[in-house]
């Protein structure tokens, strides 16, 4: 099979052993693929710390048919149209944990968009619902919502009951499109006083929930902007992985500070977040409630030309890869 390889040259589409599924497993014809940030570290060399090196294939998630199954697997069956987190999704073909893939809604939902959801779908959710333990009528700010899964974590806080859903970005032009997808407060981070907008916005309390894909630049203005008792819900680091705490006003707010990855959950963790999202989730993303733009698609071959147009960041949205 043809897949995008991490070598020593960068990234390249070339020849790939086609994978197979072992008994938890699916194998998928895949049909679409979409980029997220942890692909750059990969396409790198080089996974938060972790390398992947040369032959590694990259990719996070993607969408096809079920070619063959595993013989635990229950669920699913050769032909059904499906989308999944899985490693090496970048390839004309993928195999995932049964316990993470999702059957495509039958709503006319493209392979291309259906790509587009299942990491954003898990770990939205999961910071939300399951590590931000969110309480329909609190107030959540999501930083760094310009990004896909940011868009989506917008919509799942208004579909799960927020009262109000702020999200900040650093680029006029995303910030402006924000209300698309449920912000009611657009938030420039650059703008020292943007903590006052946040108690302002929700009555001088304080945000209850951050879920937080920035993290260092902006972790004592996130302290400064939650409700005492509230929670910082850590999922990403594109602002830095290290940086000053203020500890003093940690303890003075009481927050929970909670870090979460899917690096360290074992399998039954995460068919458990997975599980979790679509019990709450399906029915919204069935009726074309909860959806992602989708910026530009560039066939599988230009896997590196599609790396190298997130690595710019002058996206709004998805970018996808077509097999």
């Amino acid at each position: 099979m043809k897949a995008a390889v991490v070598t020593e040259n960068g990234v390249q589409y070339k020849d790939a052993p086609k994978p197979a599924p072992k008994p938890n497993e699916i194998l998928i014809k895949v049909r679409a693929a979409s980029l997220n940030r942890a692909d750059l570290a990969v396409a790198a060399g080089n996974r938060h710390g972790a390398v992947g090196g040369p032959g590694t294939i990259v990719g996070l998630e993607c969408a096809g048919e079920v070619e063959a199954v595993g013989g635990e697997v229950k669920d699913f069956k050769p032909g059904d149209r499906v989308m999944s987190s899985a490693a090496g999704g970048f390839a004309e073909y993928a195999v995932t944990d049964s316990g993470r893939a999702h059957k495509i809604p039958a709503n006319n939902m493209t392979y291309e968009q259906a790509a587009c959801m299942p990491v954003a779908v898990q770990t939205m959710h999961n910071a939300l619902v399951g590590a931000g333990r969110l309480k329909k009528g609190e107030s959540v700010l999501i930083q760094g919502a310009s990004s896909g899964v940011g868009l989506l974590g917008m919509q799942i806080a208004k579909h799960m009951g927020a009262s109000i859903v702020m999200g900040t970005s650093t680029n006029d032009g995303r910030r402006a499109r924000l209300k698309e997808f449920g912000c009611d407060l657009a938030l420039d981070t650059r703008e020292p006083a943007w903590p006052d907008k946040v108690k302002e916005a929700t009555g001088g309390k304080g945000v209850d929930l951050i879920v937080d894909q920035v993290s260092a630049s902006v972790a004592n203005q996130n302290m400064e902007a939650a409700a005492i008792l509230g929670r910082i819900v850590n999922v990403g680091r594109l602002g830095g992985m290290k940086g000053e705490f203020n500890f003093d006003l940690h303890a003075l707010k009481r927050v929970d500070y909670i870090g979460v990855t899917f690096r360290t959950r074992s399998p039954e963790e995460v068919r458990a977040i997975v599980k979790a999202a679509r019990t709450d989730l399906w029915p919204a993303i069935e009726a074309g409630k909860l959806s992602l733009p989708i910026d530009r698609t560039f066939p599988l071959s230009q896997a590196a030309e599609a790396l190298a147009h997130m690595k710019a960041n002058a996206h709004f949205g998805k970018i996808v890869l077509v097999v």
